[in-house]
């Protein structure tokens, strides 16, 4: 097929999700498609020359929200980018696509396998389909390789299944992408869940002499469940409340080691609004009373100023 403009038009029509041409590099355009159907499962394997293409909010169809779309290249080099996910991709490798959101490919001279999926039969979350969009899954090992090699000899030859040996085959299918993508999102997972549990760890630092700070406030801030919360901390040596009592606790220690504050005026000014609390729970923790570092101080203080010389000299 001649013509990039014939070539996006023809991938339109044929059930694949729009995309617009943006970049071609030589003015010998080639390329092709070949679409193939098992079951609910549809695959196209696409030749395509060296050049960029996009899908933009305004080519974003209602039918194509009812897909999901794994790519997987079969030769030369593609990058996909959407969402916050740049995936870099060579021969096997996969990435999953949102056909309803912005995405940019821009490739060397390829031939690649589309294949979409009905979203029903992955069973994504919302939160599991943004850590994957865009993210490379390798394709020469473990759950992906399988799938890499069963895309690229389905996308050639799909004759004679049944119907019922069709919708089986396909159930086979979508069960190993479930199972590559589940893999590939316990490795993203931790990353994610890393850099978000610092963020809050630095929120709570920031905020320890607000008495209404707990659990509630730290979700609310940053929009999520108080579930979804002590889900990201279940792993962790304290939970969020936990983690509080204790910085605050220390900051109260260092306080009242350094200061003659009552142990009230210093419990009050990191968020502990009972004093007798307060004191049960520092016993707890250090296993001496407040009052015992501010006894020290008032020593420390008095014997040092027995030790200093009279002003004549004795």
């Amino acid at each position: 097929m001649t013509g990039a403009e014939a070539f996006l038009e023809t991938l339109a029509t044929s059930g694949l999700p729009p995309l617009r041409g943006r970049r071609q590099v030589g003015d010998d355009f080639r390329a092709d498609v070949v679409t193939r159907e098992l079951g609910p499962l549809r695959l196209a394997e696409l030749v395509t020359p060296e050049g960029e293409c996009f899908r933009d909010a305004r080519s974003a169809r209602a039918a194509d929200s009812e897909w999901w779309q794994i790519e997987l290249v079969t030769r030369g080099r593609v990058r996909a980018e959407q969402g916050g996910g740049s995936a870099e991709l060579g021969p096997t490798d996969l990435v999953l696509i949102d056909p309803v959101r912005p995405v940019r490919f821009a490739s060397t001279a390829s031939t690649h396998v589309t294949m979409l999926v009905p979203r029903r039969s992955l069973r994504l979350g919302p939160d599991d389909a943004t850590r994957l969009a865009g993210v490379r899954i390798r394709g020469d090992r473990g759950p992906g390789a399988l799938v890499s090699s069963l895309a690229r000899d389905m996308a050639r030859s799909l004759d004679g299944f049944r119907a019922d040996e069709a919708d089986r085959s396909a159930a086979a299918v979508i069960e190993l992408i479930s199972v590559a993508l589940s893999a590939q999102l316990g490795r993203v997972r931790p990353v994610a869940d890393e850099a978000l549990r610092s963020r809050i760890v630095g929120f709570i630092e920031a905020r320890l002499s607000d008495r209404g700070l707990g659990p509630a406030m730290v979700a609310a801030a940053h929009h999520m469940s108080v579930r979804q919360l002590h889900k990201l901390f279940e792993d962790q040596p304290l939970t969020v409340a936990a983690l509080i009592r204790r910085r605050r606790l220390e900051r109260c220690r260092a306080d009242l080691a350094g200061t003659d504050r009552t142990v009230a005026a210093v419990a009050a000014c990191w968020g502990f609004a009972d004093p007798a609390h307060f004191s049960r729970l520092f016993k707890a923790a250090y296993g001496y009373n407040a009052g015992t570092l501010t006894s020290n101080n008032r020593a420390r203080t008095v014997n040092a100023s027995a030790a200093r010389p009279s002003q004549d000299g004795h």
